[in-house]
């Protein structure tokens, strides 16, 4: 069965498609084979692209997220999805709440990374640029945690 991972925030315009890019990054420089997608627990972004500010600060990175699309958590994805992160605790509660009986178990995403000193990633929204760049770096962290689980 191959990895299949998926990121949730609240809207799926900043946080989560942040952590979907830097995993495909990470993984293919890693030389590792895994399927990413992003999604929200809330419906009013669906078919938006990311923040313009996460697109910013990835590119920055060496990402380009522009032609991801806001999506909304749905039953199915606790069944195709091998690993389900959630980026807060709020998210995390509403996953387990929407859970099928025989799907996957959602976690937080920074318990890849005990080290970040975080539990959750922080949703830069309401802020200012240098919340998208910690943001990042929080989920570099975590997804470097999580691929060495791979092995």
């Amino acid at each position: 069965m191959s990895v299949r991972v998926l990121f949730v925030c609240l809207g799926n315009i900043c946080r989560s498609p942040s952590a979907e890019a830097v995993l495909r990054q990470q993984a293919q420089a890693a030389g590792i084979t895994l399927d990413v997608d992003s999604a929200g627990t809330g419906n009013w972004h669906v078919g938006a692209p990311p923040d313009g500010r996460s697109i910013a600060s990835a590119s920055r990175r060496g990402m380009d997220m522009r032609a991801l699309r806001a999506r909304q958590v749905c039953a199915e994805d606790f069944i195709c999805f091998t690993h389900i992160f959630a980026m807060d605790q709020r998210n995390l509660a509403d996953l387990q709440a929407m859970r099928p009986t025989a799907g996957v178990t959602p976690q937080l995403f920074l318990g890849c990374a005990p080290d970040a000193g975080v539990s959750e990633v922080p949703d830069p929204y309401y802020g200012g640029p240098e919340g998208f760049e910690h943001m990042l770096d929080l989920i570099e962290i975590a997804a470097k945690g999580f691929l060495q689980t791979l092995h």
